[in-house]
């Protein structure tokens, strides 16, 4: 496992347009779902993403190439804190059509530049390993069409 770069990626059965719908929420991964509503990515904007069990999380729009590449950055290690360079990771994700279904993949990068010391840094990418699996796995849900 890289100390700084955790990469994950899940094959998600709906259209293109409808996951970079839901991806273009800032901070998504974390906030509490009715946080969301009406939101939409912005280069540049800042957002607080509030979750009632882990706290507010500072997310800033990096980067945006609708409908297929975002980057948030993030001070997933230091909640309620000002997002700073030193104190937040890159979050990309990328967005590709198979057919009638999107391949998302998510980098986050840049815990080896996280201040603090070494326990902080290696208990975020911890954190975050065991996080994206189960975000990804949320996300594909609200994507994907109910089986009913």
């Amino acid at each position: 496992m890289s100390e700084d770069r955790i990469e994950r990626e899940t094959l998600i059965e709906a259209p293109l347009d409808r996951v970079w719908s839901l991806v273009a929420e800032p901070g998504f991964w974390v906030s509490d779902t009715a946080g969301l509503s009406g939101t939409v990515a912005r280069e540049g904007e800042s957002m607080v993403a509030k979750n009632a069990k882990y706290g507010d999380f500072p997310v800033r729009v990096e980067k945006v190439e609708p409908p297929t590449y975002l980057a948030y950055r993030w001070a997933s290690a230091f909640p309620g804190q000002e997002l700073r360079e030193d104190n937040s990771t890159l979050v990309e994700f990328t967005l590709t059509e198979e057919g009638d279904k999107t391949r998302l993949r998510v980098v986050e990068s840049g815990f080896a530049a996280l201040a603090g010391p070494d326990h902080v840094r290696s208990q975020a990418v911890k954190d975050n390993t065991d996080g994206w699996p189960q975000v990804l796995d949320a996300l594909k849900k609200r994507a994907e069409p109910s089986s009913a």
